[in-house]
């Protein structure tokens, strides 16, 4: 694993470490088909195999008619902002080549179509919008082109997809195609006030050395010396970015599990494989009591809203965090695994255990300093909860003795979606 920037605590801590949820978004040309962004291009790969292959120009004529009527950043960002994310990402140029802002760097981009010639912008758009509803703004940048002829672009021919087998360009071309990478990355840091966060994507076909890596960053720090960066400028970064699972232990370095809603990234109409409100949750609360960040993708459809399954995922989240925001905001992990069984995080004096499995009669949390539990109660309610205590019989005189604690919630109703006890110390 290629190691973070030697900054990357100094950039992480100042607001990304503790965001805990966020908001990821996949949109371009390409949703008017109902397809994946990018991948059908070059065929199912493994992981994917759900994409449908296209040709490489049926692929790229929707850019021609690109028009979302029901593009609404606002009502999105008003979204994000009441499930309680505090940033979002916007893919502003994906594999396949198009750029959703009018970046003089490139002729494939979002001033071709409809909607960019009446001054269209969705990178402005996503920005002026998230920006105003107080959500920090992040811009998703794929290092790979699959359509610049100086990458070289991918053709039909070239199918099927093989890593290792990609194609090299000559190293006058390469040097272009990187001033490229350079000049749009210009733009996207200069045209659109600060940037908080870049999430670069598409590293895996060439070396740190290739990339200049080192070189990227130092441009990005000259324009953004504080703009947080993940990992995938190989060598360079400040936080890891699994992606579509949870890392098994917490990992010692910032980090963030961006995951899909269903099992697509762009608007797959045929995918109606979502997840349940439990499901997300109890992802929520499996990565933050890890340390990380959740980034929750949404698809915007052809035309620019959201499927009825992925607005209602939001709507009930933002209820779910409404009332236990404060259990997955500004925390660190909580007990170890052996003290509770499920996951809890912690901040200031509170501790907060997220009842995975229903609870019938009682939860218990081992190991604790029992005298310094003044109060537990379920949040979204003032109510507070009985509980007993029990010790070694030698530790009972002591001053901070350690034991088990039993909460009786015997009385309580199903919560319907995973509930959050805090457990208020001393």
């Amino acid at each position: 694993m290629a190691p973070l920037s030697p900054q990357a605590r100094e950039h992480t801590d100042s607001w990304f470490k503790g965001a805990g949820l966020g908001m990821f978004i996949h949109f371009d040309h390409a949703s008017q088909q109902g397809l994946e962004a990018s991948w059908p291009i070059v065929g199912s790969v493994e992981g994917l195999e759900f994409n449908e292959t296209v040709l490489v120009d049926d692929y790229h004529r929707s850019a021609a008619t690109f028009d979302p009527a029901q593009w609404d950043p606002e009502e999105l960002a008003a979204q994000a902002a009441a499930a309680g994310m505090g940033y979002a990402v916007f893919t502003t140029r994906h594999h396949s080549g198009w750029s959703a802002w009018p970046s003089k760097a490139s002729d494939r981009t979002i001033a071709s179509s409809p909607y960019g010639r009446r001054g269209g912008d969705l990178v402005r758009e996503f920005v002026d919008a998230f920006r105003a509803a107080g959500v920090r703004v992040g811009l998703y940048y794929s290092l790979s082109d699959w359509g610049h002829r100086q990458y070289p672009a991918f053709t039909d021919a070239m199918r099927p997809y093989l890593h290792a087998d990609y194609p090299r360009p000559s190293a006058g071309d390469w040097a272009a195609y990187r001033q490229y990478l350079k000049d749009q990355l210009t733009e996207l840091l200069t045209w659109y006030g600060p940037i908080d966060l870049l999430w670069f994507d598409g590293e895996w076909e060439r070396s740190r050395e290739e990339w200049d890596s080192a070189g990227l960053e130092a441009h990005i720090r000259t324009l953004a010396p504080n703009v947080v960066i993940n990992d995938r400028l190989i060598g360079s970064g400040d936080y890891r970015t699994p992606e579509q699972f949870i890392p098994p232990q917490p990992l010692d370095e910032p980090w963030e599990c961006s995951m899909t809603m269903c099992d697509t990234w762009s608007h797959v109409p045929s995918d109606t494989n979502y997840k349940s409100l439990h499901e997300i949750v109890r992802t929520l609360a499996e990565v933050t009591a890890k340390g990380g960040n959740l980034l929750l993708n949404v698809g915007p459809r052809a035309d620019g809203s959201l499927a009825p399954e992925q607005a209602a995922l939001l709507r009930g989240l933002a209820d779910w965090m409404d009332r236990n925001g404060e259990a997955v905001t500004g925390v660190e992990p909580g007990l170890e695994p052996w003290q509770y069984y499920g996951p809890s995080t912690a901040a200031g004096h509170n501790v907060y255990l997220f009842a995975l499995a229903e609870p019938v009669e009682a939860v218990t949390v081992r190991n604790i300093n029992v005298r310094r539990v003044k109060g537990v109660r379920q949040l979204g309610s003032e109510t507070e909860l009985p509980f007993s205590y029990r010790t070694a019989m030698e530790d009972r005189y002591l001053d901070d003795p350690e034991g088990e604690l039993t909460i009786d919630v015997s009385t309580l109703e199903d919560a319907g979606v995973i509930r959050v006890f805090v457990l208020e110390l001393t």
